[in-house]
């Protein structure tokens, strides 16, 4: 079921693409200078900097994106994970009536969005690394941290760096960035379709690299 729900997610890829990527909406709080380099993840399953620290007040919906990477905030690219296709995705997933209310974080190179379901929290975290390099470093350092990783392979893993967690976490590796979609906060199934939360994180993954794959 797991790959078969894989492949489906893997084929609408196809229409994320025709449709077209938002860059994203909302402020971005807690801004902070990126470092040279990217050190590993400090603890297993997690990713530097995610979560609720400081004030976070971004809304979807919002503000304009900035232009490109820079020391003041994130990446088009990564402030895509805050954008309308996610969302979109999201609410037709779950067959939700309105936009979840969303909160954004900026600081050491990972920009957070996390979205507020009645079910829980559900984050979707960006590291931007200086080069791919530093970036699969980075990858294979949470890989080798995360409990119950399993590599995502074949077609499902769209030619990407990937693996997932028993959890709820699916974390793929593109360029420069490592995309960190966790529903581990979230139950075991979601929604009028009782997709499992493992399914959701494979397939909102999917929605952005399409988006990073039509606006590298």
């Amino acid at each position: 079921m797991k790959h078969r729900a894989h492949a489906l997610a893997a084929l609408a890829i196809a229409s994320v693409l025709l449709s077209g990527c938002a860059a994203a909406a909302g402020s971005v709080d807690a801004v902070s200078a990126p470092p040279s380099d990217v050190s590993a993840p400090a603890s297993p399953g997690t990713t530097p900097s995610v979560g609720h620290s400081g004030s976070a007040n971004g809304h979807h919906g919002g503000a304009t994106a900035t232009s490109g990477a820079s020391p003041a905030g994130p990446s088009d690219a990564a402030l895509m994970v805050c954008g309308d296709q996610p969302m979109a995705r999201l609410t037709s997933i779950l067959d939700l009536k309105e936009d979840p209310h969303t909160v954004n974080h900026w600081a050491d190179s990972t920009f957070t969005c996390t979205y507020h379901l009645q079910e829980g929290g559900l984050d979707i975290s960006v590291q931007e690394a200086t080069d791919p390099a530093s970036a699969r470093k980075y990858f294979d350092a949470m890989q080798a941290l995360a409990k119950d990783a399993t590599p995502i392979k074949g077609l499902a893993n769209l030619g990407f760096p990937a693996y997932e967690t028993a959890d709820g976490s699916a974390v793929f590796q593109k360029d420069n960035f490592v995309l960190h979609v966790d529903a581990s906060d979230l139950p075991d199934t979601l929604g009028p379709e009782s997709i499992s939360r493992n399914a959701l994180a494979y397939q909102l993954s999917t929605t952005i690299l399409a988006c990073w794959v039509e606006h590298p």
